[in-house]
């Protein structure tokens, strides 16, 4: 059995039938913390649960997503030009940001992103909007849902309260659910208490992990669809990686100015 593994190493758990791709972040003792490559998850493994793997991801599969949208929302570009909308993505982990920025770089999307813990969402949100003015807000990170507990207790997950609080304090500043577009939650979210807290997007309907891309694929789409236009809520959420198990939300209009001609 292989166990000279070390901090960032690539990993899958046997007991877990070596689903999730994860990267060693801390080892103490026996146990191993890690972060999901692809999912919005932290666990803890003992060491000999795991196995080593191969994979290197590269986020290919990124640009994958890239022409989902485009090829979606075809855009006729020899005709008229695109205004697209602003993005403000507040996320509670560096290294799902950073992917995040740059699937909206590759989008051509205007976006700004601001690292911030979970619990501090609710104090620094409306200075932030206040700072970038955006036409869509994510707030996202790390969550999950104690299985032991009551689904439709907020005291039963790990951050949505602070994803919850965050979206209120939002709402606060722009009642309009048109005027800002909120996309928030992560990993087993609160979904119902998300969508009632203002959301126009939210996870988990199902209580599973969500992919780290799939807040930035809903609000990249929402950027690119005309404005004063009902986005197709079934095609959007389908663009995500788990469907409307992983996200759901409710009919809204786009963002995006478009004029004539180019």
């Amino acid at each position: 059995m292989f166990n000279g593994f070390k901090v960032g190493d690539y990993v899958t758990r046997n007991s877990y039938d070596n689903d999730i791709l994860f990267v060693i972040v801390n080892i103490e003792g026996d146990i191993a913390y890690l972060k999901g490559i692809d999912v919005r998850l932290y666990a803890d493994s003992n060491l000999d649960d795991l196995e080593l793997s191969s994979i290197k991801d590269d986020n290919s599969s990124d640009r994958d997503d890239v022409k989902n949208i485009r090829d979606m929302l075809n855009l006729d570009r020899s005709e008229y030009f695109y205004l697209p909308g602003k993005i403000l993505h507040i996320d509670g982990d560096k290294d799902y940001l950073k992917r995040c920025i740059d699937f909206y770089k590759d989008m051509h999307l205007e976006a700004y992103g601001v690292n911030l813990d979970e619990d501090n969402f609710e104090r620094e949100i409306t200075s932030c909007l206040k700072e970038y003015k955006p036409d869509i807000l994510v707030i996202t990170g790390h969550d999950s849902f104690k299985k032991s507990k009551n689904k439709n207790e907020l005291s039963s997950y790990q951050n949505s309260n602070n994803f919850v609080k965050a979206t209120i304090k939002a709402r606060e500043y722009e009642r309009n659910q048109d005027k800002l577009i909120i996309i928030s939650g992560a990993c087993q979210s609160f979904y119902e208490d998300l969508i009632k807290a203002g959301a126009n997007f939210a996870s988990s309907p199902k209580r599973i992990n969500i992919h780290a891309l799939d807040p930035a694929i809903i609000a990249s789409t929402v950027a690119l669809s005309p404005k004063n236009k009902e986005i197709d809520l079934l095609s959007v959420l389908s663009k995500t990686h788990y469907g409307s198990d992983g996200m759901g939300g409710i009919i809204t209009n786009g963002v995006m100015y478009v004029g004539y001609p180019r």
